[in-house]
């Protein structure tokens, strides 16, 4: 806890019991607490020091027992309220639920219905007010709370209580007490007499953004804003809303008159017309009356605008939300190579903060292992957090005051650690896997939990038993869950659900906590929610992807928009991107480190030509050309981060047939490629146009190699060679299994021969075999040590590199006995090294040879951290666009 919190703890002893913060505003800091003498939660809401600092402490608890006695269903009751070692606080049910400004956030516009109801709730509990003579001051989205849909209004009274024990020193405080786009005129021109009126206009101001999505008066600064409410009139709410009633219209235009005689006289009047159809304002023309013109405004009246709002200008820096959309703005965040992101493939790297001001992230520790880190935007350097040695899978939680990661040590745990650092608390080390961490809003932390179940657990935020939550439907293809990350208000979760251990077989689901069901969303890697209503996901091809999303149906209820190509997709599914509250959105752009290569073809006399020179890449492995010699299989990027493209060669495109695998070769009918995916324990087969998505091959063992005929899939297993034929039978037949490791198989074009790698004698050298009787004969073919062999096409040659990465050739003459030639050496493969990580293929004509070799000294960049501002704002926009 931080030193406040200690502090006021100690003040309360005996009476609250402060749990955490749950958020602050521009008077308060509320905390979630536990009622002790009654054992119920409560929100404690702590007067700001420099506000209470100019309050008559004593005069602050008089004046706010006046609203205690106040008890109405649309009303937040006051518990309690007091001083403690100098804090000034006050006491209200904790209400689980959001308040109607988040629910603005998310979904802008209200039904008619809702907006109506809601706003005609909320009037009634105004009337009531207003009756036993309290007035609010303050009515405006963030103090009414929405509890089971149901509105109820807080901080009642509390504007005039503090107004009145600062006995007009307001403006000491640097505060304001009202929020500039719900001020009533008499407000905003600072008038001493403020009566039921000025809520009511607040209301009609709340009710116009309900229905259009902003307030009657927008501007690019305080100042603006107070100046319209003073000087201009409401546009109509038809000319943003056509579907808006005619006697709903009126209502609001009513009580949006600048004059407050011209308002509803009372609130309960207010609500009568919105629910009556044959209601009509004598002021409702359709056309608002605009600018100075008005007979009402003289020059005694412009003069005492400009006088109030030239006084208001200091507090009105402080009013919070700004009316007018932001402008978008990118930029990448440095980190240094001792501070960078760890290149962990298989795990979630990253979070931000509920408020967008701070990021954590998984960067190093030394010693080849992780911690956290946190980089708070107004800083230029990053700083690690102490005691998350080993950690991977950052999620902040709601409040923003602590961060819940996974240990990756033995046994894993579930752990959380302060944002300043301080304390490390195991939670839950049971049921944990590496796939990702949540913190929801409900209490409870989701993982990856499929040590058991294969699904997503969850865990208390203070620890205990965890639990099973999801689990995949085997009837539906479905393999595991895991990358969960919790939905606002506790309704659900998303996850991402894989249809057999490839990146390229995973779609975004969500699980609704309410029914223990599952359905799946959209194909792709994993996705978030943005508090703007929309889910926010990942492509395979790393484009980011925003769709309108309804959290109460858990649904996507529109198309969905390309916002920005170029996210990160790594190993088995992984993408690191998180977005704010505030509409701060966080991703990485780019690869793993490695040298970046190019493609070259290479005659029989060493002379190196560029296959295709507008293109280059993260080569890892050999490039294998396709039986038509038009395309080549290759293996991009690094470790667990290594996915199979396929490059058309001389110029052409490039495109990924698989998220996870190393090592493709061609099947014989040049349309599929078969790979390796150690990282999903498996051989697969896919369509290299993309057509399908890749299938097991179910051999136990990677490296797969198809005979020409197609008949047989030779794979290695724990540096053994084995076989199987593909018309079915399931015989596994023992190839080679000598001492040492067998590896780099090649079959002869004939399906005659076995040519392979062994160290068995403690030098790696090349060996042919009969296929598939391999025990009837071996012959050592390379001369000085061998690697790599590889058979022309038309058979008659094996090429094999030595020791001294030389190449070399060998003659096979046609018959039914194995007798190569002398080793002719071609050229040095030096530029090419190292030949054990960059080998080679043979070019369809056997004339040429295609390597890869280094760029220059280029090395491509680790992942790039990028961060976009008010990405909500370009958000909405898009989605509007395409409608």
């Amino acid at each position: 806890m931080s030193g406040n919190t200690e502090r006021l703890n100690t003040a309360l002893a005996g009476r609250y019991r402060i749990e955490r913060q749950l958020g602050q505003g521009g008077m308060a800091t509320v905390y979630l607490a536990q009622d002790i003498k009654h054992d119920r939660k409560v929100a404690v809401k702590v007067l700001k020091p420099e506000l209470a600092a100019v309050l008559g402490a004593e005069r602050f608890v008089v004046e706010i027992k006046t609203t205690a006695a106040l008890q109405h269903p649309h009303i937040l009751p006051l518990f309690d309220s007091g001083t403690a070692d100098g804090f000034l606080y006050y006491v209200m049910p904790y209400i689980e639920g959001e308040t109607l400004r988040g629910k603005l956030n998310r979904e802008t516009q209200f039904s008619v219905d809702e907006a109506v109801r809601i706003a005609a709730q909320v009037a009634d509990a105004l009337d009531y007010a207003h009756r036993h003579g309290v007035i609010h001051r303050d009515i405006k989205p963030e103090n009414i709370l929405l509890h089971d849909g149901r509105p109820m209004v807080a901080d009642f009274g509390i504007a005039l209580a503090v107004s009145a024990a600062a006995g007009g020193r307001m403006t000491e405080t640097g505060l304001s007490l009202g929020t500039p786009h719900y001020m009533s005129p008499e407000q905003a021109t600072a008038e001493k007499e403020i009566t039921a009126r000025s809520d009511v206009y607040s209301i009609g101001s709340v009710l116009f953004e309900m229905l259009t999505g902003n307030p009657p008066h927008t501007g690019a600064s305080a100042q603006q804003i107070i100046m319209k409410i003073i000087t201009e009139s409401a546009e109509p709410v038809t000319k943003y809303r056509k579907a808006v009633p005619p006697n709903v219209a009126a209502a609001v235009a009513q009580s949006l008159e600048k004059l407050p005689a011209d308002r509803f006289e009372t609130a309960k009047a207010f609500a009568e017309a919105l629910v009556n159809r044959t209601f009509t304002s004598a002021t409702y023309a359709g056309t608002p009356v605009s600018g100075l013109r008005s007979p009402v405004f003289g020059l005694p009246f412009v003069v005492a605008v400009t006088v109030a709002v030239v006084a208001l200008v200091a507090a009105a820096i402080g009013w919070l939300r700004p009316a007018v959309p932001h402008d978008v703005s990118r930029f990448s965040v440095y980190l240094p190579d001792s501070e960078a992101l760890s290149s962990v493939a298989q795990y979630s790297r990253l979070d931000v903060s509920p408020d967008g001001r701070k990021i954590a992230y998984v960067g190093p520790a030394g010693a080849g292992t992780t911690r956290l880190w946190l980089r708070s935007l107004d800083q230029l350097r990053p700083i690690p957090i102490a005691g998350t040695e080993g950690a991977i899978n950052p999620s902040f939680s709601p409040s923003g005051t602590h961060i819940a990661f996974l240990a990756n040590s033995s046994p894993r745990a579930i752990k959380t650690v302060p944002v300043g650092g301080g304390p490390v608390l195991t939670l839950t080390d049971s049921l944990v896997d590496l796939g990702g961490v949540s913190w929801g809003n409900d209490g409870y932390i989701y993982y990856d939990g499929h040590l058991e179940g294969d699904g997503i657990a969850r865990v208390r935020e203070t620890g205990g038993k965890p639990e099973i939550v999801s689990r995949p439907d085997s009837t539906q293809d479905e393999r595991y869950h895991n990358v969960p990350s919790a939905l606002p208000g506790g309704r659900g979760v998303l996850l991402s659900i894989s249809h057999g251990g490839l990146s390229t077989a995973f779609d975004v689901g969500v699980f609704d906590l309410r029914t223990k069901t599952h359905k799946v969303l959209v194909h792709g890697a994993g996705a978030r929610y943005s508090p703007s209503g929309h889910l926010i996901y990942v492509t395979d091809a790393g484009m980011l992807m925003a769709a309108p999303f309804d959290l109460k149906r858990l649904e996507i209820t529109g198309e969905s928009v390309a916002m920005t190509q170029g996210v990160s997709v790594r190993g088995l599914n992984r993408v690191d991107f998180a977005i704010a509250s505030n509409g701060l959105l966080a991703y990485t752009a780019g690869s793993a480190l490695g040298s970046v290569r190019e493609l070259v073809w290479v005659s029989r006399d060493g002379v190196a030509t560029p296959a295709d020179p507008a293109w280059s890449g993260i080569l890892n492995g050999r490039a294998v050309v396709s039986p038509d010699g038009k395309s080549a299989a290759i293996t991009i990027g690094a470790g667990a981060a290594r996915q199979v493209w396929v490059k058309q060669l001389d110029r052409g495109p490039i495109a990924r047939v698989a998220d996870v695998g190393a090592g493709p070769e061609w099947w014989p009918d040049g349309k599929t490629v078969v790979f390796s995916a150690p990282s999903a324990a498996g051989s697969y087969r896919v369509p290299f146009d993309g057509s399908a998505l890749p299938s097991p091959l179910r051999v136990a063992g990677n490296s797969p190699i198809i005979s020409r005929d197609g008949k047989w899939i030779v794979y290695r297993n724990q540096g053994n060679l084995f076989g199987v034929r593909t018309d079915g039978d399931t015989t596994v037949h023992a190839l080679v299994t000598d001492p040492g490791t067998q590896s780099v198989q090649a079959l002869s074009p004939d399906g005659k021969w076995l040519a392979y790698m062994s160290d068995e004698t403690g030098m790696a050298q090349v060996y042919v075999r009969p296929f598939p009787d391999t025990k009837v004969a071996k012959r050592l073919v390379s001369v000085n040590g061998g690697l790599m062999p590889r058979w022309s096409r038309s058979g008659r040659e094996l090429f094999y590199m030595d020791n001294a990465s030389m190449l070399w050739s060998v003659a096979v003459p046609p018959g039914p006995v194995f007798t190569p030639g002398i080793p002719k050496q071609l050229f040095s493969t030096v530029p090419y090294s190292p030949v054990t990580q960059y080998p080679f293929d043979v070019g369809a004509d056997d004339r040429r040879f295609l390597f890869s070799r280094p760029v220059g000294n280029q090395t491509m960049r680790p992942d790039e951290l990028i961060v976009v501002e008010n990405f909500a704002e370009e958000l909405r926009a898009k989605v509007r666009a395409k409608k």
